[in-house]
């Protein structure tokens, strides 16, 4: 749910820009695969495969900066989460901050340890790192891992049940702690409610030899999924969601839908990934013995309609398919969502 007050292009402009770009360059597509069709970039090098990828963030993104070693774990989670949706290990970090030139010697501290503390977690290594100065914290983290077996967005088949590593909504939380933070009912909340992404760490291993497609919700859930459909010509049905329930809690004292929880662009780096019938007594297994959640969202039809069915009626998700860069303030798109989601709704 990135405010794009700069920018105001479709997700179609975004990709003609990219293609543009790419065709500059010799041999841009070294995975072989479509563009778009993987969170991260495959290539060879001295016989082997490996993933690399590269992510920047700052303060269009809604994450709060109150406490910046969740900051600096939030943006190391949502760096590396592109490798775990690739079924990679990944292996080196490297980054480039600018920070405020006020934040003191304790605060830029905070913000290291909190990356180091993901870093450490998921056995990387940090190689590289660049300094700047602006007046609002800017971020960009690249990840360099080794490529297993190969997964991509592709692969998606009708009959695929959909699943997702954990509950929705905590990005788009934390975007709604941070434009609400004076809001009356929240008046408590903002600074005391922490709010860290999951590292799918083992998560990954486990999806990575069952699942038929894997993406990460870094632009929330509607959109992976928008994505998963578009990619292999695919419709989907989703149906009882695991909301956040701090997310419930505070889209309810804002008066606002559950479904903005599912619907925004702030996403919760969560691995969604879809698995064949056949195959899926085989993942519930193997996650009961390693302890691991998984819920089941939905399945993959091979009708292209895409529909969200809870609470006794029938959304068509084909009214979603603006995006928050569409518009010149992120109000505007809340306020187009919410009435959308009420001119929308069919019985069912």
């Amino acid at each position: 749910m990135s405010n794009s007050i700069q920018s105001r292009f479709t997700i179609d402009r975004e990709r003609e820009i990219i293609r543009i770009m790419l065709d500059a360059f010799t041999g841009g597509e070294t995975s072989g695969q479509p563009y778009f069709s993987t969170d991260a970039e495959r290539f060879r090098f001295a016989g082997k495969e490996f993933l690399f990828t590269t992510d920047e963030f700052s303060a269009e993104d809604l994450f709060r900066d109150h406490d910046l070693s969740i900051l600096g774990w939030n943006l190391a989670v949502a760096t590396i989460s592109d490798i775990y949706a690739c079924g990679g290990t990944p292996m080196f970090f490297g980054h480039s901050v600018s920070v405020p030139s006020g934040w003191t010697n304790i605060q830029i501290r905070d913000l290291s340890r909190g990356i180091a503390s993901c870093l450490e977690q998921s056995e990387i290594s940090f190689i590289v790192g660049d300094l700047g100065f602006s007046e609002q914290w800017h971020y960009t983290g690249i990840v360099l891992g080794k490529a297993q077996r190969p997964l991509s967005r592709l692969g998606a088949q009708a009959g695929d049940i959909i699943y997702i590593t954990g509950t929705i909504g905590k990005g788009n939380l934390e975007a709604a702690l941070k434009l609400y933070s004076d809001h009356p009912a929240l008046k408590h909340l903002p600074n005391c409610l922490v709010n860290r992404f999951s590292l799918r760490k083992t998560e990954s291993k486990l999806i990575r030899n069952i699942a038929n497609c894997c993406i990460d919700t870094s632009d929330g859930v509607l959109k992976a999924l928008q994505t998963i459909a578009e990619i292999n010509r695919v419709g989907f049905v989703v149906n009882n969601l695991p909301y956040s329930p701090e997310g419930i809690s505070v889209t309810r004292l804002l008066g606002q839908p559950d479904e903005l929880l599912f619907m925004g662009e702030s996403g919760e780096y969560e691995l969604l990934f879809t698995v064949s019938q056949e195959m899926e007594p085989v993942l519930l297994r193997k996650a009961g013995q390693r302890k691991l959640v998984f819920h089941k969202i939905g399945y993959i039809t091979e009708s292209q309609d895409i529909l969200l069915v809870e609470k006794n009626r029938t959304l068509d998700l084909q009214k979603f398919r603006f995006c928050a860069r569409d518009f010149p303030d992120i109000g505007i798109y809340l306020d187009k969502l919410v009435t959308t989601l009420k001119n929308e709704t069919v019985d069912k």
